[in-house]
């Protein structure tokens, strides 16, 4: 495996598919940019474990939906961790970060980082590449907790419900992530369409899809973290469904990439208005935005935050700069 592989797989004759992914590069990138930010530092190890699984599960996610667009998956709630987001585009590129508000001990479990008060939420949101007027991103937004009311523990238990209530499709993932990998694999069972199946299919031909679902999600489950972090893509399909027959398509490569961008920052500075940008001028001297997903910083000084508010024929020279 290199150092960022994305297989895609189909249980042959049967409507199951399969996604396994792991990071690896790019989840380090992510980590090293995280530590060598001076103001923050790196992570806490259980938030760094959640935000790894998370970023698994988003290319995971994204891989299986036909949308040009990104796919966010975000947690946030009233524990220390105050939210933890993974974006993820349709090339796969992606990026992720945390904000720690509070002190995070070794081992806390993600009701005691996100949900202490059963307030914990995850959204999944999809924000279309090129939006028609009016067009709004979709979102789902489910608790972190399951039917009975019973806290959930891990992100997989939560997307694995999200999948079934707002998809209605069976799934298992299977997510683990220490200093060095990020990975995950997925089962779903596909939705089986056409007007025979509708019409034709009996009773005893959906509890044999539900039989054949439910077996090869059994065999997935056994997948061990440390399988996970450590096998390559060959030996972990070999082990677990050497008596099933699997069609294997061509790999993909996710990557780190980050969206933001001087201009970005500018709209956002515009946004803020002139009166407020100039207070923060007076009393700091310039202004400076760091990016939280890559720690790219971006510098304006009084000429640079005048320009923002001039009409484009009138601006002056500039020195706005890239850290």
């Amino acid at each position: 495996m290199s150092n960022n592989e994305l297989h895609k797989f189909i249980f042959d004759g049967l409507p199951v598919r399969g996604t396994l992914v792991r990071l690896s590069g790019a989840w380090q990138e992510i980590l090293a940019r995280r530590a060598a930010n001076t103001e923050t530092g790196a992570w806490p190890e259980p938030v760094r474990d959640l935000l790894g699984q998370m970023a698994a599960a988003g290319a995971l996610m994204q891989s299986s939906i036909k949308f040009n667009g990104a796919l966010v998956l975000q947690v946030f709630g009233d524990g220390p961790v105050k939210l933890a987001v993974v974006e993820v585009q349709p090339d796969l590129a992606l990026r992720a970060t945390a904000k720690v508000m509070g002190d995070v001990a070794d081992g806390m479990s993600l009701s005691a980082m996100v949900n202490l008060n059963n307030k914990g939420r995850c959204a999944i949101t999809l924000d279309p590449k090129d939006r028609q007027p009016g067009q709004q991103p979709y979102q789902g937004v489910v608790p972190l907790f399951g039917d009975q009311g019973e806290k959930l523990e891990q992100i997989s238990d939560v997307l694995q419900h999200y999948m079934l209530q707002s998809e209605q499709l069976d799934t298992t993932l299977v997510l683990a992530a220490d200093g060095q990998v990020a990975a995950g694999l997925l089962i779903q069972r596909m939705p089986v369409e056409g007007e025979g199946n509708l019409a034709g299919r009996s009773s005893e031909d959906e509890i044999g899809l539900n039989e054949h679902y439910n077996r090869i999600a059994t065999l997935a489950a056994s997948l061990k973290r440390e399988e996970l972090l450590t096998l390559d893509a060959d030996t972990i399909l070999r082990r677990l469904f050497w008596e099933e027959q699997i069609t294997r398509f061509e790999p993909l490569q996710p990557r780190f990439a980050c969206t933001c961008s001087a201009e970005r920052v500018s709209g956002m500075l515009r946004g803020l208005g002139a009166d407020e940008a100039e207070s923060i001028i007076a009393e700091r001297g310039a202004i400076e935005v760091g990016c939280d997903f890559c720690g790219q910083q971006y510098r304006f000084d009084a000429v640079d935050a005048a320009r923002l508010f001039l009409a484009p024929g009138d601006q002056p020279p500039g020195s706005a700069s890239v850290q």
